[in-house]
């Protein structure tokens, strides 16, 4: 039977990341026995690959995209499988002074057409010259790259290391890289009509891996990773991959798609393996919690598990709260729960909650949220809190960075206030790829980044609000749409995820908030009563009623992490293309 990778390794003294390159982390990690593990969705382990192993396959694959001809500092889009093959790849291009794309797979979007636009858009937007992928994607890829004439290559790893034989390559030198020069783009979530590739250098990707090890996760020799994110992701790619091998973390992957059908494996292996460190947005926690049942989870000892890392979206404490009271009774502790803030545009960390406090909630009033009163610290919470909204804790920014909550006129305003999270520090990117008017739009020219979220600060504390795009603006008040889903989600028959909650253009211009709900029942009387249900409750809240619209399931458009676009749904249903 396969042994996975161990979790110690007594050979190799542990660096927290203090390399210049990602090359020098790797070839650093390769001289010990750690590495990494790919579990099939049954929990099995498929394959394992120590990281020397990387090492070695990389400089080979260096070597053949040199052989191939393809010039220094071009971009290779890679399906971001989560397979020790796309990992070889992407430190391939390193060896080769390449730019890896991760791009996504196929998994989060509605369908052929959209998933190969999208494709096509980033693959365009940045100038991509090598597309690889599996097998079974290649009728997709072919189709996504239609069009695309600077393309030297498509097809699978198979077929591009045909092209020469090891005796071809073998005397083959590999150029240096430098701190400064770019290590990859990561194309952030929202990206889709007009995409943008961030520019990530190693100087930024190691700063951020040792903000993540030393000062996040304070890394021991006895911690171990396991993952289900993406690759294409930047929680799945820096926190799970590139973090653990510029740290030399052993790491465990499930699949994201084995993940969806079967979450309870991720606890699973957690389990088996003693995992030590996780990373999930709420709705990973959230469905684990639904699946799970006291037989199904008899067994599991979560006990070793001591950072379970929660961001990348809205991070909600009733799913926490679920999550913690459905495995205490396995070892589960409340203390465990790390929320964290980031953004690809910071290649990925910014903030952790301290470790050994679990989540924390602040409770807001209404009235601050809407911007009719100031000062979140003047108001204390009386009777039910039922005008005020929790808002968790994301945490101390890792040392790295300057952090300021600035209003509309660039001004910092200090401790509760709300306002633009702006940040600056070494692992700000360096800016969106060959395209200076949206690097323009979002970052000063002393390289201040305005991050597009709101949140204030307490006691040295990260308190995040929402996106400001995604405000909804009613007779002058602000309304978050996460306030307005979560009332509706009370509702019966509804799920959290159903909801998305717009505003949309009404008579002499103003705004009139529109929900749009997925909707699984087909009776005509049922249907009238929920949307009479949600009426109501969206009255009493923002004291206008709004227009509702039954859509079908799983029809809201999703981000290629998963997450809601309410921007996208907005669109779709001005157009016209969100009916039952």
């Amino acid at each position: 039977m396969r042994e996975p990778i161990p979790t110690q390794d007594p050979t190799l003294p542990r660096r927290l990341a203090d390399f210049g390159t990602l090359l020098e982390a790797i070839e650093y990690a390769a001289q010990g026995i750690r590495g990494l593990n790919f579990y099939s969705p049954r929990g099995e382990l498929e394959s394992s690959i120590k990281f020397s192993e990387i090492r070695d396959k990389a400089q080979e694959i260096g070597r053949r995209f040199i052989h191939f001809g393809i010039k220094k500092g071009s971009r290779v889009a890679l399906i971001a499988e989560t397979s020790d093959d796309f990992v070889c790849y992407f430190m391939g291009c390193q060896y080769a002074g390449l730019l890896p794309v991760p791009l996504p797979l196929p998994t989060s979007f509605g369908g052929r057409e959209g998933y190969t636009k999208q494709l096509n858009q980033q693959m365009k937007s940045c100038g991509a010259s090598v597309a690889v992928s599996a097998s079974y994607m290649l009728p997709l890829l072919d189709e996504a790259t239609s069009g695309l004439k600077k393309m030297q290559f498509v097809g699978t790893s198979t077929t591009f290391e045909a092209q020469a034989s090891f005796e071809d390559i073998e005397d083959i030198q590999l150029p240096e890289a430098k701190p400064e020069d770019l290590a990859y783009l990561q194309y952030s979530s929202g990206s889709t009509r007009f995409p943008h590739g961030v520019a990530v250098t190693h100087k930024s990707l190691l700063s951020n891996c040792v903000g993540i090890g030393r000062d996040g996760m304070q890394l021991n020799e006895n911690d171990r990773v396991v993952s289900w994110l993406p690759f294409y992701h930047d929680m799945g790619l820096v926190g799970t991959l590139l973090s653990p091998i510029a740290n030399q973390v052993t790491t465990d992957f499930l699949a994201t798609e084995a993940f969806a059908r079967r979450p309870l494996q991720w606890l699973k292996l957690i389990s088996k393996n003693k995992g030590t460190l996780t990373f999930s947005p709420t709705f990973g926690y959230d469905i684990c919690t639904r699946r799970a049942s006291p037989t199904k989870i008899d067994g599991l000892d979560l006990s070793s598990w001591r950072v379970a890392g929660i961001g990348g979206d809205m991070i909600r404490a009733d799913v926490l709260t679920n999550f913690q009271n459905m495995f205490k009774d396995v070892g589960f502790k409340s203390t465990t729960f790390v929320p964290g803030y980031g953004l690809a545009e910071c290649t990925l960390a910014v903030s952790f909650a301290r470790l050994d406090t679990g989540f924390e909630i602040d409770l807001v009033d209404e009235k601050v949220l809407s911007g009719e009163e100031k000062y979140i610290k003047d108001h204390k919470v009386n009777g039910d809190g039922t005008n005020y909204r929790s808002v968790i804790n994301c945490g101390v920014p890792i040392s790295e960075y300057e952090m300021e909550i600035r209003d509309e006129n660039d001004i910092d305003l200090g401790e509760y206030q709300i306002g633009r999270v702006c940040v600056r520090g070494p692992s700000v990117m360096v800016g969106y790829f060959q395209d200076p008017e949206a690097t323009d739009n979002c970052m000063s020219k002393d390289r201040w980044l305005d991050t597009g979220d709101m949140g204030y600060m307490k006691e040295g504390c990260l308190y995040i609000i929402g996106r400001v795009k995604d405000m909804i603006i009613i007779n002058g008040k602000n309304h978050w749409p996460q306030d307005i889903e979560w009332a509706v989600e009370q509702l019966d028959d509804l799920r959290s995820g159903d909801i998305a909650a717009v505003s949309i253009p009404g008579k002499n211009d103003e705004e009139v908030p529109a929900i749009l709900v997925q909707c699984r029942i087909r009776d005509e009387e049922e249907r009238t009563k929920m949307e009479n249900k949600i009426k109501d409750t969206v009255h009493a809240m923002l004291g206008i009623s709004p227009i509702v619209a039954l859509i079908p399931p799983r029809s809201l458009p999703r981000t290629s992490s998963g997450k809601l676009s309410r921007v996208k749904a907005r669109k779709q249903y001005l157009e016209g293309n969100l009916v039952l």
